[in-house]
């Protein structure tokens, strides 16, 4: 009788210590997932330095919970493609979808593709999402209509706010820019609430979520915030935070351009972002990075008030956090705005992990892609493996940072243009054959192409092995912000409209 009290005391400690001061039981198998997902956020964020006064103080300590990779990469620097890549764990040059359009569930080949949530959800994990996690929001990550090519709301998922812009001004707050009066080219304050922005909706029901998940299965909850893509509204709090003036900027270098190739332009030729030139003409440069910078720290409160909701449940522990964006911006650099390049400006992008069997506030400057998170989240919690995917899974790295990465990272843009960023070097090639090469450790702000100097004929020869073997043609229905080379006449199709080498660069 004795031993069998001894056992029962030890079974009801063992209990209680599963369970935190609020009762929230800790799942003892597999752990949970906060999946997060930031819009055009650059290296503008603390856990990266590629700002000096900004301001993420949530993502700085989130990075000091886990692993930060300091050189990952989009494979696509376009929302579309890049989230679809993602989610279904193929490159862009496996699907052909490069631009906004279509949905990968709207090609017979992809329509039953099983994406990242949907593996959770097959698991036993109770899966949901809100704001921008597929491209169009959380819905396009459905089966496809047998009878018809749009999508159907997810039968794998629970939806929540739908997220984006929220509130808007009466109207534009700077007016028409090169390309026309494009509603989203716009930034600046205005007077509102915070609560009326979508992503503070978005932050709202994912903590809803976590407090209400089912307690019998673990979670998987996903989180897309808008901002810091354009239109960058704020609120006078946040655009307060950083000074008007040039310290906002950041470095460029005038005549940067002179030594990249001609197609470089192609690539970004016909977009409603405008160029250095007009933001510095019509004196709003300033105003721009700082709306960017103001953003970035509005999104920072929301993911705080998510890990907030972590803690207070008791559940930090026990979840994996993700947080990644699709791609990165320029703002100013290479004279441009925007996205759609295969400079570190166009695809290095925050990625964080952090929770059980992550290492704790290390940095990881090997090379990865977004490619990797679905094959590092399924060996993180311990799922079925898939023969699939096409990215490589981190959890090497995130046992051991110093551990080497067998390949580098490598972004797609329109058939034929790919970027190869190894630990040391970018390397790019155009659809024409042009080329551009760099070197970090001397030049981090990639300024000076070293495409001709003889001294890297080696390095480049390495980095060219790294091309897709596989680069098919846009898919059908790809058309939206496409590029399409005809090497026969040298000529470049967007959007209709035939680009030659005669025709003036837009300025």
């Amino acid at each position: 009788m004795k031993l069998k009290t001894i056992v029962l005391a030890i079974s009801w400690l063992l209990l209680i210590a599963a369970c935190d001061l609020h009762g929230a039981e800790v799942q003892p198998g597999r752990p949970n997932v906060l999946f997060i997902a930031i819009d055009d956020q650059n290296d503008w964020c603390g856990p990266l330095a590629g700002h000096p006064l900004v301001k993420t103080p949530n993502m700085d300590q989130l990075a000091q919970r886990g692993t930060t990779f300091t050189n990952a990469h989009c494979n696509a620097p376009l929302c579309n493609p890049s989230r679809a890549s993602l989610l279904t764990g193929l490159r862009p040059t496996s699907t052909g979808i490069y631009g906004l359009s279509p949905s990968f569930r709207t090609l017979p080949e992809f329509a039953d593709r099983v994406t990242l949530p949907q593996h959770f959800a097959q698991s036993g994990y109770y899966t949901s999402a809100a704001g921008k996690i597929f491209h169009g929001g959380t819905a396009s990550g459905g089966r496809a209509k047998s009878q018809g090519n749009s999508a159907t709301a997810p039968d794998f998922m629970v939806t929540g706010a739908a997220g984006g812009v929220g509130i808007k001004p009466p109207g534009k707050l700077i007016g028409a820019t090169p390309m026309g009066n494009n509603p989203l080219m716009d930034w600046g304050a205005f007077p509102h609430e915070d609560s009326e922005k979508g992503d503070y909706q978005v932050a709202s029901w994912a903590i809803d979520q976590i407090k209400s998940a089912p307690k019998d299965k673990p979670f998987f909850i996903a989180a897309g915030f808008f901002l810091p893509h354009v239109p960058c509204y704020v609120t006078k709090k946040w655009i307060d935070l950083y000074p008007n003036d040039a310290s906002v900027l950041p470095k460029v270098l005038d005549g940067d351009r002179d030594d990249t190739p001609r197609f470089s332009w192609y690539i970004h030729w016909h977009l409603p972002e405008p160029r250095r030139q007009w933001l510095v003409e019509s004196n709003q440069w300033i105003n721009l990075a700082r709306s960017y910078l103001a953003s970035t720290s509005f999104v920072d409160a929301q993911i705080g008030r998510m890990l907030d909701a972590l803690k207070e449940s008791g559940l930090e522990e026990n979840t994996i956090v993700v947080l990644w964006s699709d791609h990165g911006w320029h703002l100013g650099e290479k004279d441009i705005t925007g996205k759609n390049s295969l400079w570190d400006d166009g695809t290095r992008v925050p990625l964080i992990f952090a929770g059980p069997r992550v290492s704790k506030a290390a940095q990881c400057s090997q090379p990865a892609e977004l490619l990797d998170i679905y094959p590092t989240l399924i060996d993180l919690c311990q799922l079925e493996t898939r023969s699939d995917l096409e990215g490589l899974s981190l959890m090497p790295q995130l046992t051991q940072v110093s551990t080497k990465r067998e390949r580098p990272a490598i972004t797609s843009h329109n058939q034929g243009n790919h970027g190869i960023r190894s630990e040391q070097y970018r390397y790019i090639r155009y659809a024409d054959g042009s080329e551009e090469f760099y070197d970090h450790e001397l030049d981090p702000n990639e300024w000076r192409n070293q495409i001709a100097d003889p001294k890297y004929a080696s390095v480049i020869a390495d980095h060219r092995k790294w091309l897709p073997k596989l680069d098919r043609p846009p898919a059908a229905g790809s058309a939206s912000r496409v590029l399409i080379y005809d090497a026969a006449t040298d000529t470049a199709e967007w959007e209709g409209k035939k680009v030659s080498r005669v025709d003036p660069i837009p300025q």
